[in-house]
């Protein structure tokens, strides 16, 4: 009698283990992308954006769109198979609206330092469902705040390093989906 309950606790605990981990096929063809630790990945950055220089988190690459005295704070949390990102902005222009997206390396002093989108590795093309777009729209004092919700997790090993700030809202459909000119800010993102 006393093997019944173990026998039981058994098969439960082998239903409810993926099954990947009992022999069954995995899909080669793309990287895991939802394998994260369970306690996740939690990134933030931010300050009030400065001139490019060595090792500076906060950069402003156009001041006349990125005025002395504006600020960001990002977070980017990520989980087993959900990701959230959100910043917050003030001192931007009035009335304006950023195209805004997280990339995948830190800021720099050049503006492409922060290298492409970050993209979930199922989707080869832009577009809002594969990448974190962010795009605000400031209010009258210049001040936004922005959320974006994936259905899937930061890649393990390879987190997205950096929120950049576009000049332009982010073009959605075509040809030129996910761009939006050039990149007049950087926040790196660190995890903590």
């Amino acid at each position: 009698m006393r093997r019944l309950p173990r026998i039981l606790a058994a098969a439960v605990l082998s239903a409810a283990l993926p099954a990947a981990a009992c022999g069954g096929q995995e899909d080669h063809a793309r990287p895991a992308v939802h394998d994260v630790a369970p306690e996740g990945i939690v990134l933030s950055g931010g300050g009030t954006f400065g001139a490019p220089a060595p090792r500076a988190a906060v950069i402003a690459y156009d001041r006349a769109l990125v005025p002395p005295g504006a600020w960001a704070r990002v977070t980017a949390e990520s989980g087993a198979v959900l990701s959230t990102a959100k910043v917050e902005a003030g001192g931007f222009l009035p009335g304006r609206t950023y195209g805004v997206h997280l990339h995948v390396n830190p800021c720099g002093a050049d503006p492409d330092d922060a290298g492409p989108h970050y993209r979930d590795g199922r989707h080869s093309h832009a577009g809002a469902a594969g990448e974190v777009w962010l795009d605000f729209t400031t209010d009258r004092r210049g001040a936004a705040t922005a959320t974006a919700k994936q259905d899937w997790a930061f890649a393990p090993g390879r987190p997205p390093r950096s929120l950049v700030v576009h000049a332009e809202p982010t073009t959605t459909a075509g040809a030129d989906a996910g761009s939006a000119g050039p990149r007049v800010a950087c926040v790196t993102l660190t995890a903590r």
